[in-house]
C-alpha cells in the first residue's frame, strides 16, 4: 500500500531556523582519523519489502561485519499486522547480525485502514482495531514497554524517539501526525545533557523528518510532520554533537541535501546539529521540480554505515543493491570521546 495515497493535510508546528548543507566544518572526504571507537549502520522503511531487507542485510553482513549495531528509523511493516512484524523477524533471523534498534513509524499503524489483510477499507475505519493494539504489537516486537527507549552500540548512546498517539483515533482531521508526551520530552532532554557531560555523542533515531532539515523536509507533504516540531528543534539544538537520522520521505541518498547541520535560534547554539537522510529499503522518491515527488527508477534499496571515532563521526551512504559507496560526510566533534 503506498502511503502517499493516504496523506492528508494536517495543522503543524512553524519550523525555526535553517538548514545548512554542508557546514565549514564538515568534508565529503575523509579525514586522517583517530582511533575508531565503533561502527553501525542505520537503515528504515522497510514496508513489506523483504526481498530488499534480505538484499540489505546480506551487504551489511559483509560490508561491516564488526558492526555493532543495526538502527532502523521506522516503517519496519506495510501495515502493523503481527504476521508482518514475525516476517521481519525470521528475515532478521537468517543473517548473523548485532543487536537492532527499532523506532516507529506512521506505517506501523496502518490495520485499521483494512478490513482484513486482504480488503482496504477506509470507509470504515478503524474497522475494530484499538489504538493500544496497534501499540502493544509494536512494543511486542522491539522488547520493550514504551515507544522511547536508549541503547548503545559500542559504547555510544542510540536514542530511538516517536509518536506516542496515532493521531486520527484522537482527530478526524490528523492522521500520521506526530505527537510526543512531556514525558518523552523531558527524558530526551536529560538523556541529552547526561550524555553532553560524559563527552559522548548522541544518535537519534526517529522516522518522520524535522521541517527545513534534509531531502524532502522543504516539500509540502513533509513540512508539517510534527505537531510539536519547535518544542523538539528547542531540546535538540542546543547540542552540537547529536546526530539525528530520519526516514519517512525515501528520498534518495544521491541528493546534495542528504546531510544538514540544523541551526536552531535562541538556543545559543550557532553550529547547530547534524540531520541524516536514511533513504529507504523499499522504493526510491525524488524530487519532481514542482513542489511534489517522483519515484526513483530502477532498483533502489539505500542506507547507511556509521564510523564514530574519538574526534569525528563518518557517515557513508550505500546502495545495498549494488554493493557500492554513494558519497560519506566527514563531522569533526566538537568534544572529543
Amino acid at each position: 500500500m503506498d502511503r502517499r495515497s493516504l496523506l492528508t493535510a494536517a495543522a503543524g508546528a512553524v519550523a525555526l531556523g535553517a538548514a545548512s548543507q554542508v557546514p565549514a566544518h564538515a568534508s565529503s572526504a575523509r579525514a586522517p582519523q583517530s582511533k575508531l571507537v565503533t561502527k553501525f549502520n542505520v537503515i528504515s522503511d522497510i514496508q513489506g519489502d523483504l526481498g530488499d531487507l534480505n538484499a540489505t542485510l546480506e551487504d551489511l553482513s559483509k560490508s561491516n561485519p564488526d558492526s555493532t549495531g543495526i538502527a532502523i528509523a521506522g516503517d519496519i511493516t506495510p501495515r502493523g499486522y503481527d504476521f508482518e512484524y514475525a516476517a521481519v523477524k525470521e528475515t532478521f533471523g537468517r543473517h548473523t547480525l548485532p543487536k537492532a534498534a527499532w523506532a516507529i513509524g506512521n506505517h506501523e499503524f496502518y490495520v485499521p485502514k483494512w478490513a482484513n489483510p486482504d480488503q482496504l477499507s477506509q470507509s470504515t475505519w478503524p474497522n475494530g482495531t484499538t489504538e493500544d493494539s496497534l501499540f502493544r504489537s509494536f512494543y511486542n516486537f522491539a522488547g520493550r514497554n514504551t515507544v522511547y527507549a536508549e541503547q548503545s552500540f559500542g559504547g555510544i548512546p542510540v536514542l530511538m524517539i516517536g509518536t506516542e498517539k496515532y493521531m486520527h483515533y484522537h482527530d478526524s482531521t490528523l492522521w500520521d501526525d506526530v505527537w510526543m508526551s512531556d514525558a518523552q520530552f523531558a527524558w530526551l532532554e536529560e538523556r541529552l545533557r547526561y550524555w553532553e557531560a560524559k563527552r559522548k555523542p548522541v544518535m537519534v533515531i526517529t522516522h518522520h523528518p524535522l521541517p527545513n532539515t534534509v531531502s524532502g523536509s522543504h516539500n509540502k507533504l513533509y513540512m508539517r510532520d510534527y505537531l510539536q516540531a519547535d518544542r523538539l528543534l528547542g531540546i535538540l539544538g542546543r547540542h552540537r554533537d547529536v546526530f539525528l537520522f530520519c526516514g519517512h520521505t525515501h528520498w534518495d541518498l544521491n541528493l546534495s541535501d542528504w546531510y544538514v547541520r540544523r541551526v536552531v535560534p535562541g538556543t545559543a547554539n550557532l553550529d547547530g546539529f547534524s540531520v541524516i537522510n536514511t533513504g529507504a529499503i523499499q522504493t526510491g522518491w525524488t524530487d519532481d521540480g514542482k513542489g511534489g515527488e517522483v519515484v526513483v527508477e530502477g532498483t533502489f534499496n539505500q542506507g547507511l554505515q556509521v564510523e564514530v571515532y574519538r574526534d569525528q563521526v563518518v557517515v557513508k551512504a550505500r546502495d545495498f543493491a549494488k554493493g557500492d559507496w554513494l558519497k560519506q560526510i566527514t563531522i569533526p566533534l566538537h568534544t572529543a570521546i
